[in-house]
């Protein structure tokens, strides 16, 4: 949004906006995440395998990642840095690898493969109107 200036745009579109407001969204539930891989690690739940040291290696592999990753990706959607959606991008591939690549190993969590899918093709369907908006405003403004 701080190109609205060079294109004499005084108000970002609804599109634009409504952007602002999905990537702080998705930032929240990145947040949100990252809290539950620190419970997991530092073994505040009770469950079975939810303490670091009673974890196989592949999954202290994958929270510690994602422990790390999440909330990284939450400050960058929600500050719009441009490397907040690539960190997304790399926690959400890591979790759709674990949970449908690797069912046998990390177990099956549909829900959580469908919604990262479902946030990907909202983001897109977004940076795709925003650019249809931009370049129709070009050609007639």
């Amino acid at each position: 949004m701080s190109d609205l200036a060079d294109r004499g745009q005084l108000h970002p579109t609804l599109a634009e906006s409504g952007f602002v407001w999905f990537q702080r969204l998705i930032a929240g539930y990145c947040l949100l995440f990252g809290v539950l891989y620190w419970v997991r690690l530092i073994g505040v739940y009770d469950g079975s395998l939810w303490r670091f040291d009673l974890m196989p290696v592949h999954w202290q592999v994958a929270a510690v990642t994602l422990a790390v990753f999440f909330p990284f990706a939450a400050i960058g959607l929600w500050m719009l840095a441009s490397w907040g959606p690539v960190i997304w991008v790399i926690c959400a591939v890591t979790e759709i690898a674990m949970y449908f690549v690797f069912p046998n190993l990390y177990g099956n969590r549909l829900l959580i493969v469908t919604s990262h899918l479902l946030v990907a093709a909202s983001y897109a369907a977004f940076r795709v109107t925003i650019h249809l908006q931009r370049r129709r405003a070009e050609q007639y403004g």
